[in-house]
């Protein structure tokens, strides 16, 4: 296997968008909801005005290019090709840092940050807070290979980080995630705590303990959410979880529904009033969406469900932890139900604003809650 690093940019040939295009236009509508909300999923009316949106106006051109202006590469880490970002900084010192996204999300999620992250003066900030940036695409996404074969779990993908980390020549690292990426990110942190300086997590797995007594206000609020999850919002996870071979027919055919699986998350778990286009921006969101659409990730994307939803790394972290719970967080938690797992929690915030696509959402409050974490263990 060879050790080589290609540069890669994303080239999309034109009949693809024409194709693209073509199926949206012909798109086979079902009928509305029988209600007047959410409750349903993606009402009719809001998937149908993105989806024109995408057809009519979405300049695939001009989006490309802007990913592009991201430095991308590919590598083959234990027999799969991983697609990643890498933007060094300009600054001595500075921290290397992987950040890893989730479902339904990309790349994409961090095009904001990467900027402030890598050079903070040209954002307002300093340059003893600089990280150099990596960004991997999980196997089976966007233009990391699809895995053919089973075991590519949270537990190799978080070994597949950590030798493209040493492959760049990074032997001291920070590692960040949320959703999948928080897995994958506490996984890290469990295998490589000799090189790890520090994990910070925006999604964070957190149970009561058997001493703990009774639950807080916030604890309380938080099984409420895991109640209401699992009664009303986990679907899709049972589904991805258990066939996503059959889930993926209709996602790898059809733009308008590989649309919709994505945006009904976004409405569900964006702190967005109710309207994540309106507040995130069609564009953003479709850059998001075109990341699965183009490369046909619908069926390999949701296998991690397959191979990894029943079996999280809930094992001790030893390495320090910052933790950001954001108010629309799928799972929220409190700071002494995470103590039971992370045994040196350094920084802990609660933001008032954002939900599950932190960096996507509240860019400038992720930033800050990175930065002052990692400042704890420069």
């Amino acid at each position: 296997m060879s050790d080589e690093i290609t540069p890669f940019r994303i080239e999309v040939p034109e009949a693809e968008i024409a194709d693209l295009v073509a199926r949206l236009q012909r798109t086979r509508w079902p009928e509305p909801a029988t209600v007047d909300d959410w409750s349903q999923g993606a009402p009719l009316s809001y998937v149908q005005d993105l989806c024109r949106y995408w057809a009519d106006k979405y300049d695939w051109a001009a989006r490309q290019e802007r990913l592009n202006s991201f430095a991308q590469y590919r590598t083959d880490i234990d027999g799969l090709g991983i697609h990643f970002v890498h933007v060094p900084s300009p600054h001595p010192g500075a921290l290397p840092l992987v950040l890893t996204h989730g479902w339904p999300g990309s790349i994409v999620e961090f095009l904001e940050v990467i900027g402030p992250l890598t050079d903070p003066p040209a954002h307002g900030g300093d340059a003893a807070d600089a990280f150099h940036v990596v960004a991997p695409s999980l196997p089976g996404y966007a233009f990391s290979d699809k895995p053919a074969g089973t075991g590519w779990g949270v537990e190799r993908t978080a070994r597949a980080w950590t030798a493209l980390m040493a492959r760049l020549g990074y032997d001291h690292y920070g590692a960040q995630g949320g959703d999948w990426g928080s897995m994958v990110t506490t996984s890290i942190a469990q295998q490589d705590p000799e090189h790890v300086a520090g994990i910070h997590l925006n999604m964070i797995l957190g149970f009561p303990g058997p001493d703990d007594g009774e639950m807080t206000e916030v604890e309380q609020a938080a099984m409420a959410g895991v109640n209401d999850y699992m009664q009303h919002d986990s679907g899709y996870s049972k589904e991805q979880s258990t066939r996503p071979q059959t889930v993926g027919y209709g996602l790898v055919d059809s733009p308008a529904g590989q649309c919709a699986w994505v945006l009904e998350k976004f409405w569900a778990w964006s702190d967005t009033d109710g309207d994540p286009v309106g507040a995130l921006g069609a564009d953003r969101i479709l850059d998001n969406i075109m990341l699965y659409w183009v490369p046909g990730t619908g069926a390999s994307s949701a296998r991690m469900y397959w191979e990894s939803f029943n079996n999280p790394p809930l094992g001790p972290v030893t390495v320090p932890m910052g933790g950001s719970v954001f108010p629309k967080e799928i799972f929220r938690t409190s700071k002494r139900w995470a103590a039971h797992q992370f045994s040196d929690i350094r920084f802990w915030n609660e933001p008032t604003k954002g939900g599950h696509f932190a960096a996507f959402e509240q860019p400038g409050q992720f930033v800050d809650d990175v930065r002052a974490f990692f400042r704890t263990v420069r």
